[in-house]
């Protein structure tokens, strides 16, 4: 049993549609339309599944080959956070059902919830239900038995409160087949309302290497923590490449939760989100010159981060099956 590194082969790629029953009603088509530069970057690569609950959402999207449509209903787009979670076992791949209740109870969750199910008939998956609050942009893993993640998020007694750390880590020593959990206890993203989920903040990018966002200037709020949980990755052994965060952005006088971290490794492709920045094209090649083999494709993301996240957050991976 062990749990997968993102950049492992993948049978298809998991979107959930923004639509007009959810938070982005107000900019409905905007964000449609950065859905769709999204799709026509992932779908070269990777076969990508839309689900929404809305099928004339669905239009604008059937020019593309390499799609297919799932009609669900959902409370929001984030499914990074409540869809199901692969592991490998030697009797093939099965996929885990973590209860979900919207970071926190801070919104509706009932029907993301309850999505997994539904999924799991569609494509018939071997899906194992799991008595535990956890979001997949909470945890990043290595493909060989590490485990990184924020105690922000994994402790905060919103998630789980009858579970000590102790326990919490043996939950996932067994469910992920983990040799070792490095837990973070600085960094966050202003904009981000997860409680410092870890793929804001940092992410492997090989098994030897953490790429993370970094804080270049001193008056910066992020400057301060940031550098502290810099200093603790430093601590880990693992090599690091750091991801400069953008200028600060802005939408309706509320600062926007930008990084770069924020990427979705795909069959033969890293895409990554970028912010109309100067900072853009700095990082993009820093991300070519780390992982050559591997096309690094940017992909605007302002309006996802409006409603607090952005790529990996919108996406979820499904694994090769046998």
């Amino acid at each position: 049993m062990r749990a997968y590194a993102e950049w492992e082969e993948q049978e298809l790629l998991f979107l959930s549609l923004p639509h007009s029953k959810s938070d982005w009603e107000p900019y409905l088509e905007e964000i449609l339309a950065s859905y769709e530069e999204l799709v026509a970057a992932i779908t070269p690569y990777e076969k990508v599944v839309l689900i929404c609950p809305d099928e004339a959402n669905f239009d604008r999207f059937k020019k593309f080959k390499n799609v297919e449509f799932v009609k669900l209903e959902t409370d929001d787009t984030w499914i990074r956070d409540y869809g199901m979670i692969d592991v490998y076992t030697e009797d093939g791949v099965k996929s885990y059902d973590f209860k979900f209740n919207a970071w926190g109870g801070k919104f509706k969750s009932s029907k993301d919830d309850a999505i997994n199910l539904e999924l799991a008939k569609i494509y018939k998956t071997k899906l194992e239900p799991v008595d535990m609050i956890l979001e997949g942009g909470s945890v990043e893993f290595n493909g060989d038995g590490m485990l990184l993640t924020t105690s922000k998020c994994l402790l905060n007694e919103n998630r789980n409160s009858s579970l000590s750390k102790e326990q919490i880590e043996e939950k996932l020593k067994n469910l992920f087949g983990l040799k070792r959990i490095i837990w973070l206890e600085n960094g966050f993203i202003r904009g981000d309302d997860t409680d410092s989920h870890i793929d804001t903040l940092a992410r492997f990018i090989t098994p030897d290497t953490i790429a993370y966002a970094s804080c270049e200037d001193e008056s910066d709020e992020h400057f301060s923590e940031l550098k502290r949980m810099e200093d603790e990755l430093k601590k880990t052994g693992f090599k690091l490449l750091a991801l400069p965060l953008p200028k600060p952005k802005f939408y309706d006088g509320k600062r926007l939760g930008c990084t770069y971290a924020n990427f979705i490794f795909i069959n033969g492709a890293l895409i990554v989100p970028t912010y109309n920045d100067d900072n853009d094209e700095k990082v993009l090649n820093l991300l070519a010159s780390a992982l050559p083999d591997r096309k690094i494709i940017g992909v605007n993301s302002l309006v996802f981060v409006r409603q607090n996240g952005s790529l990996h957050c919108s996406s979820q991976n499904r694994y090769k099956r046998a």
